[in-house]
């Protein structure tokens, strides 16, 4: 699997701060899971490279998508692109998850 055949959709959600990258396939790891804190999520790869990201506060991962809540001081323009390219970088290192 490479980087160029992973397709990513961003959808709004009801919750302006939050936002959900739908994939076209499921994401890696163990069912639903849910995280607040870079600590809680250390023992999740593409999770822990998600709360690397400055603005990134909650991550809600479930089957083929991932919901990502931001801080308010940063706007989603801001964030989309390194989103997206943690994402395509975590699943395109499958040693690590």
């Amino acid at each position: 699997m490479t980087e160029s055949d992973i397709q990513i959709t961003v959808e709004g959600t009801p919750n302006p701060n939050a936002a959900k990258f739908v994939l076209d396939r499921d994401v890696p790891g163990e069912g639903s899971r849910s995280y607040f804190d870079p600590g809680a999520a250390a023992a999740d790869p593409l999770a822990a490279r998600l709360f690397e990201i400055d603005g990134v506060r909650a991550l809600l991962l479930v089957e083929n998508f991932i919901t990502v809540t931001k801080t308010g001081d940063l706007e989603w323009p801001d964030l989309l692109d390194e989103i997206e390219a943690a994402i395509l970088d975590a699943l395109d290192a499958p040693d690590e998850l």
